[in-house]
């Protein structure tokens, strides 16, 4: 992976600087005052710039009429599988939303080191992208991640063909259930099942195209991404 920013205005440089300091801060916040054991032991062991930023495609167009702008899209890989879950992170993402510093969006995927190898092990390819594309900003060592195996095409159609299978039917079930709640009148249950809907359509979308979806309920991370894999999609 990469490790220089040159390619960015130096007012995005600046704006990741910041995200990486927010990340640091937050996440030792996050550590402090603890017993346990694997909370002492918990490291930051690579923060990861991913998607169109990395690949130098992105928009940033917020002063005209459609008012596209692309996020960040970070990968912070930490040493356990334990302190990737949300709780350790719900405090940075909503920094991260306010602080006056950062103006473009951030999305933020957590995972553990042994669960990033494994999925680079597997070839699952949103994490080969992110190995190829991707541009470290924060790393605690010099040690690689594990060698991707690549899958074949027919390999990938399978994959892509079972996850479009399994999931896309649920969002499509939500939303017919969308539809009898609102002949009913019952608008916050129909609310709920359209939420669901769209989630779980994002989700088939992203397992399809990249054999990866973020365990996140936030419509608006999960379209950041599926925007990055079909531009198409801005416009929709």
């Amino acid at each position: 992976m990469r490790s220089s920013l040159e390619h960015l205005p130096e007012e995005k440089q600046r704006e990741l600087a910041r995200v990486v300091a927010i990340i640091h801060e937050e996440f030792a916040d996050a550590l402090s005052g603890t017993s346990a054991a694997f909370k002492k032991r918990g490291r930051i062991l690579k923060i990861i710039l991913f998607g169109s930023f990395a690949r130098g495609t992105w928009v940033d167009e917020p002063h005209t009429m459609k008012g596209y702008r692309s996020d960040y899209d970070i990968l912070v890989i930490v040493n356990s599988k334990q302190l990737a879950e949300p709780q350790y992170w719900d405090k940075t993402t909503d920094r991260l939303m306010w602080d006056r510093e950062v103006k473009t969006p951030v999305g933020l995927i957590v995972h553990g080191a042994r669960e990033v190898n494994n999925f680079l092990a597997d070839g699952q390819y949103f994490f080969v992208d992110i190995l190829r594309e991707g541009i470290v900003l924060y790393e605690l060592d010099d040690r690689p991640l594990a060698e991707p195996r690549k899958l074949s095409a027919v390999d990938a159609y399978r994959v892509a063909k079972e996850h479009f299978a399994n999931k896309f039917p649920s969002a499509l079930s939500f939303l017919d259930t969308t539809q009898y709640l609102l002949g009913k009148d019952q608008l916050s249950h129909a609310a709920f099942e359209l939420h669901q809907s769209v989630e779980s359509t994002y989700s088939a979308l992203l397992l399809t195209l990249t054999n990866y979806s973020p365990p996140s309920h936030n419509l608006k991370f999960l379209r950041g991404l599926a925007e990055d894999q079909d531009r198409r999609l801005i416009d929709a």
